[in-house]
């Protein structure tokens, strides 16, 4: 069987396991990254530990902890990933513009606004295949879940290389039915999504208004909006992609968000990664008309 165990040292994918377990917590999330079973993580672990002759992890019931050992053996394995990682970006810097491009971008920007405009990128590069990855949790580029992200806010990661390539504006928008009428129905995120800035913002505005509908997803407000239900504050990239939605002024507005381009340092340097992130600076420029980035280092 593959996933048998061999004589001799600890196996490099029983290790890769247990440091994607050090980092994630649980076996479910765990399979889930790795797109393997709960199962195998857990076969993998045990493994691990009886070719060590050692615990590394706690078991828990909210999930693993690590031991003091496994803490230890955790670090020197995340330094050699890293080391990899970088050997790897190494060699690849002296290639083409051809192979694939990993980015992470939320499914709001990444279906409201990228997809309908990565034909001028593929046109530029014909030799580069992107790859788009969307979800509910952050894919690392330390550990080279995607190559490129797109994300909103400024970075709190120094280690990585980043500019400023747009800052996205929200306005209120609906139906045209809602023009003129006082105090209409509002459209905005459920009890969940307190951590985007403008769900928060929003319910501080909006405090002790009708809310016809919360959702967790940009896309499902929109289209909420557009069929009527009541007004959603919205990205305006969101709001012009969708025919039928109409600006409303209800007096005051979030500040503008800050979206950001970010990539592991020693990638910049890799062909194909550099050409599509001054592609995709060129693209997002359009989010806001800007003429200049702001450099993260």
């Amino acid at each position: 069987m593959a996933d048998e165990k061999r004589s001799g040292s600890p196996d490099w994918e029983d290790l890769r396991h247990a440091l994607a377990l050090a980092r994630h917590g649980t076996l479910s999330a765990t399979a889930r990254a790795l797109g393997v079973t709960h199962a195998t993580v857990s076969r993998r672990v045990a493994m691990l530990e009886e070719a060590l002759g050692r615990m590394l992890f706690d078991r828990r019931p909210d999930g693993y902890a690590l031991t003091e050992d496994g803490r230890r053996l955790m670090d020197e394995a995340a330094a050699m990933e890293a080391a990899a990682l970088s050997a790897v970006a190494r060699l690849e810097a002296g290639g083409g513009l051809s192979g694939v491009v990993r980015l992470t971008a939320t499914r709001a920007l990444t279906d409201g606004f990228l997809a309908p405009r990565l034909g001028r990128l593929a046109e530029a590069h014909p030799g580069i295949a992107l790859e788009l990855v969307t979800g509910s949790r952050a894919f690392s580029l330390a550990r080279r879940e995607a190559d490129l992200a797109l994300r909103l806010g400024a970075p709190r990661d120094s280690t990585l290389r980043g500019r400023r390539v747009a800052r996205v504006h929200h306005h209120f928008y609906g139906a045209g039915r809602w023009q003129g009428v006082e105090d209409p129905p509002l459209i905005g995120f459920d009890g969940d999504s307190l951590g985007v800035p403008e769900a928060a913002w929003l319910d501080r505005f909006a405090a002790g208004r009708r809310f016809a509908l919360r959702a967790d997803s940009w896309i499902t407000q929109a289209e909420a909006a557009a069929a009527g239900l009541g007004l959603a504050l919205l990205p305006d990239y969101l709001a012009a992609a969708r025919p039928g939605l109409v600006r409303l002024d209800l007096g005051a507005l979030p500040p503008a968000a800050e979206l950001w381009l970010l990539m592991p340092p020693d990638l910049a340097q890799v062909p194909r990664v550099r050409a599509v992130a001054e592609g995709l600076t060129a693209l997002c420029r359009e989010l806001d008309g800007q003429d200049k980035v702001k450099e993260h280092r």
